[in-house]
């Protein structure tokens, strides 16, 4: 298992797609321009494709716990979806229908035909999109505390309930409130542009049961890649296209493809109650001693859970 170092910030290079694939023995730093975006992806390993996404407000390097072990038995690309990291971040197509079209024409550039695929958070949105739209070109769907947007996020408190909103996300009353404020136009990237740390530092603490587990380093690299404006705006509008992804949800019919979702102690009983409905062939896995960032905490049962799902 890859071990997570702690380094002390020196410089923003340290920063850089070529600094930080140092810490992916095997891997590569690739791009490709796709669907009108050039994207910037990792790869190392070899065997059936495995396509993984992460969440906002991380990056490719969010796998740096358990890619170098799926490698051993996976070819694994990481992509920077569109607007995150160093892929380009343009004005619009931040629908997930979209964003999962820009990963069908990478895997055609790739020369694949069919492809495991796996997702974190809005990396999970655009993983299930992607197995919607090409069921053809999906062999294992693999989602990690996020799926699809759906009708039931029209129910989200805009106020918590009482005694719930505490230093730890409340499972059975979770509130979100980082769900609407990223509807805002312009307002966000004025007020966290060269400050992205304090949200970053606040929301670690708030959706992990141990964060010391996300290391300064990792928050630097995530500081870093989300600091200016661009970087703010292109990833707030993976949340205000969340009204459009619900009108195409409306449209998909349930995942015939194997399905395994895995989910922390504040998402699993929702994934467990909601994949069904989309998915004939599902199965929910909970890693309840985990919150939100699961491969930080738990990289060990993260990498078990998907490498004997994609084996069965």
């Amino acid at each position: 298992m890859t071990q997570t170092k702690d380094h002390t910030p020196a410089s923003q290079n340290q920063y850089s797609d070529d600094e930080l694939i140092n810490d992916f023995p095997g891997f590569t730093n690739q791009y490709a321009t796709v669907n009108g975006v050039k994207l910037h992806y990792v790869e190392g390993g070899s065997g059936i494709p495995l396509i993984c996404l992460p969440g906002w407000p991380q990056t490719w390097y969010s796998y740096h716990p358990v890619a170098t072990e799926l490698a051993k038995t996976y070819r694994v690309i990481i992509v920077d979806i569109r607007g995150m990291g160093s892929s380009e971040k343009p004005t619009s197509g931040y629908d997930k229908k979209t964003m999962a079209t820009d990963i069908l024409e990478l895997i055609r550039q790739l020369g694949l035909k069919k492809v495991h695929i796996m997702g974190h958070d809005i990396g999970g949105m655009v993983a299930m999109s992607f197995a919607f739209n090409y069921p053809e070109f999906t062999q294992k769907l693999i989602v990690l505390d996020g799926s699809h947007p759906s009708e039931g996020m029209m129910q989200m408190p805009l106020l918590p309930a009482a005694g719930t909103f505490t230093e730890k996300m409340d499972a059975n009353r979770p509130y979100a409130w980082w769900m609407g404020f990223n509807q805002v136009k312009e307002l966000p990237e004025k007020i966290l542009e060269g400050r992205f740390q304090y949200l970053l530092d606040w929301l670690f603490q708030y959706v992990m049961i141990d964060d010391r587990k996300m290391t300064s380093f990792e928050r630097a690299v995530y500081a870093s890649a989300y600091n200016e404006a661009d970087s703010i705006r292109a990833s707030n509008a993976w949340y205000q296209t969340f009204t459009q992804d619900i009108e195409d949800a409306k449209t998909y019919q349930p995942l015939a493809m194997p399905v395994l979702g895995i989910g922390s102690y504040i998402s699993y009983q929702y994934m467990k109650m909601g994949l069904p409905y989309v998915a004939n062939d599902v199965h929910v896995l909970g890693i309840l001693e985990s919150g939100h960032y699961l491969f930080e905490e738990k990289p060990e049962q993260v990498v078990d859970a998907v490498l004997s799902f994609l084996a069965s």
